[in-house]
């Protein structure tokens, strides 16, 4: 079967060998509910448990702040309408280039009369100090800007940002799943600067699907979105998914061992790739602020990003023209048009994100691809005219 190189690990991550092997007994000989009291049940609380104490230790967090979701939208979602339900009507802040599921939780808290605003960015996509100032000032009761954006992998300083929004006692969350695995990520020093709130997700990281996390400070009150039999502290009520709660501890956990070794050589494919581009006249988005080490968001002059996408995948690799949670829309990037990002420009994106197997190979060999195939819709476009 022809299987294209695979470049799009911000979409999500192949499951790791290791977190294979650990989920496969939970599926058949050890498939007990967590609930129940009887020794198939007591082994998958345990393993529970031991999952969340993993999940913990690679956010540097205490196995109680850790509430298991559905993955990292239901997290977000689970933070953002929870903490409304209990902080009742105000403002609403996040960043521009918030992912949707933290952008349209705080749009949707408009019919329960709460104010939404986004806190404007740069053209590198950073948040604009005077403008987050400004957005303080009017004191509101939730901000919410993530961590590294899944689109360019422009780091957030979010320590900095959550200390001046503590005189107004907001609830500051962070959404860290295309960080964690890749960056530093530090719960209890970012909770002593007014982090309140961080959410994980398990597939970004070579783990499975259908697994998340929000890390949350305990003295937080949040309202559950599932009610029912009140698992995870009565946050998140229903039987657990017991064999991607193990996997995903393991993929936290060999994640986080292997990050600094998988971050260097990444910046050194990304320098590479970066190097490549620039030749061929793509400008690079978010190339002046800090940024994953895995991540290149790119465009060219002239040229379509979804068209480029598919020929890409014809030639032998697989990447993205946006975010994958949003690539149905044809519109450009929200992100993009935050950064000031000209329309024209916007619509040809396209994203790049490696992971830990990426070889210097296939990065050399995407280049080669992008200028043939480059050159090839230029052609067409000129016989076209």
């Amino acid at each position: 079967m022809f299987a294209p190189a695979y470049l799009d690990h911000n979409a999500t991550t192949p499951v790791a060998p290791r977190v294979l092997e650990a989920m496969l007994p939970w599926f058949d000989q050890r498939h007990g509910n967590a609930s129940s009291r009887h020794e198939y049940g007591r082994a998958a609380r345990a393993a529970i448990d031991e999952a969340r104490a993993r999940v913990a230790a690679a956010v540097g967090a205490h196995a109680t702040e850790v509430v298991f979701t559905g993955g990292g939208s239901e997290a977000n979602n689970l933070f953002v309408k929870g903490a409304a339900a209990k902080l009742g009507p105000g403002l609403v802040a996040v960043s521009a280039t918030e992912h949707p599921s933290v952008r349209e939780a705080a749009r949707s808290l408009q019919s329960q009369s709460w104010r939404y605003a986004e806190i404007g960015v740069d053209p590198d996509g950073r948040v604009i100090p005077a403008r987050y100032a400004g957005l303080l000032a009017e004191r509101p009761a939730m901000v919410s800007v993530m961590l590294a954006n899944n689109e360019t992998g422009v780091i957030q300083d979010i320590g900095v940002l959550a200390e001046q929004a503590r005189p107004t006692r907001a609830w500051f969350h962070a959404d860290a799943v295309q960080a964690l695995g890749k960056i530093d990520v530090d719960f209890r020093a970012l909770n002593a600067r007014g982090v309140h709130a961080l959410t994980v997700s398990a597939h970004k990281l070579g783990g499975p699907k259908g697994a998340g996390a929000l890390i949350v400070d305990k003295r937080v009150d949040l309202a559950p979105l599932i009610h029912g039999g009140g698992q995870e502290r009565g946050l998140r009520s229903g039987t657990e998914n017991v064999p991607a709660i193990v996997g995903f501890g393991v993929a936290c956990e060999l994640a986080v061992a292997e990050k600094s070794a998988v971050a260097a050589r990444q910046r050194m494919l990304r320098g590479e790739l970066e190097k490549g581009l620039a030749e061929q006249g793509a400008t690079i988005f978010g190339l002046g602020a800090a940024r994953l080490p895995n991540t290149v968001y790119f465009a060219l002059p002239g040229i379509d990003g979804e068209t480029l996408v598919g020929k890409l995948d014809r030639a032998g690799f697989a990447v993205a023209s946006g975010a994958a949670c949003s690539s149905a829309k044809v519109e450009p990037s929200p992100v993009l048009m935050a950064m000031g990002v000209v329309p024209e420009l916007a619509r040809g994106a396209v994203r790049v994100s490696l992971g830990r197997e990426t070889t210097e190979r296939q990065t050399r060999g995407f280049l080669q691809a992008l200028v043939a195939t480059v050159f090839q819709l230029k052609r067409l476009a000129a016989l076209a005219s």
